[in-house]
Formats: structure tokens, C-alpha cells, sequence
């Protein structure tokens, strides 16, 4: 049976393609969520793909993962830095959990810099465009096995 792996996205990550081309790229969140469905089955894994700009949404999606996800992707984008919420969900969840960012926030403002989730993540992705997506989900199917 296939392991089931949640890509959580943050707020402003369905203006992928669109918002800041120059940093983020020209690649959707459809787009993404494509690839990753693609090399998922490659990979012997099902993926699925949610996205929200509501700091409490992502939270119950991190819950609704407890019971649903063997593995979780987030790209928690600006809650990144703020969200004391999302680190205690995903402090509740007992899978493996990569942080994902599709630019290297540590070549970007100071306030980029920290990162709430990487108390939490068991390993995080940054710098490598989307294609960050599909390292995270390499990396998963490796921890998984």
C-alpha cells in the first residue's frame, strides 16, 4: 500500500507564477502539484497537495495529517517566521516532516532568516526553486522505506 504524503503551502503560494517571478518562478502551484503526483507514483507514494493563507487552516491540515499522512512537505511560507501555531501542530504529529522553500530566505531580509518550522523539521530545503518540492519528496520516499 502506497504511503500517503501531504505538501501543506502557506499563504500567497496560489500566486505561484504570478507573485515575484523574479524570485519565485514561473512554475504554478498546479504545476507543482503535477510533478509531485507524478514522481510520487514513481516513487511508490500518493501525494496531496493543500494550500491556505489562513494561519488556522494550515493548522487543521497538519491535524487532518495525524490520521491521514505518513509523511508531511510544508512550505509554511511567511508563517514561516511567525507561527508559533503551526510548530505546536506539527510538534503533535509523529511522521517525518521536510520544510520546503522555494528561495533561499537566507540571502533574502534578516527577518527570513529563523524559521519556527526547522525546530520541527527533519530537514529543510532551501534555494532550489520548486524543484525543492521534488528533493523533499525524494527524500521522503527514502525516509518512508
Amino acid at each position: 500500500m502506497a504511503k500517503t504524503i501531504h505538501i501543506l503551502n502557506g499563504p500567497n503560494l496560489n500566486l505561484l507564477g504570478k507573485r515575484q517571478p523574479e524570485i519565485y518562478g514561473a512554475d504554478t502551484l498546479a504545476d507543482v502539484e503535477a510533478t509531485c503526483a507524478t514522481l510520487g507514483g514513481e516513487l511508490g507514494l500518493e501525494t496531496a497537495l493543500f494550500q491556505s493563507n489562513h494561519e488556522g487552516e494550515i493548522v487543521e491540515m497538519i491535524h487532518r495529517a495525524r490520521a491521514a499522512a505518513d509523511g508531511i512537505i510544508i512550505n509554511p511560507a511567511a508563517y514561516t517566521h511567525t507561527s508559533v501555531a503551526i510548530l505546536d501542530a506539527l510538534n503533535a504529529y509523529e511522521g517525518p516532516v521536510i520544510e520546503v522553500h522555494i528561495s533561499n530566505v537566507h540571502k533574502r531580509e534578516s527577518f527570513r532568516h529563523h524559521s519556527y518550522v526547522s525546530l520541527r523539521a527533519d530537514g529543510v530545503i532551501a534555494g532550489f526553486g520548486v524543484e525543492g518540492y521534488t528533493l523533499a519528496l525524494r527524500r521522503m520516499a527514502s525516509l518512508l522505506t
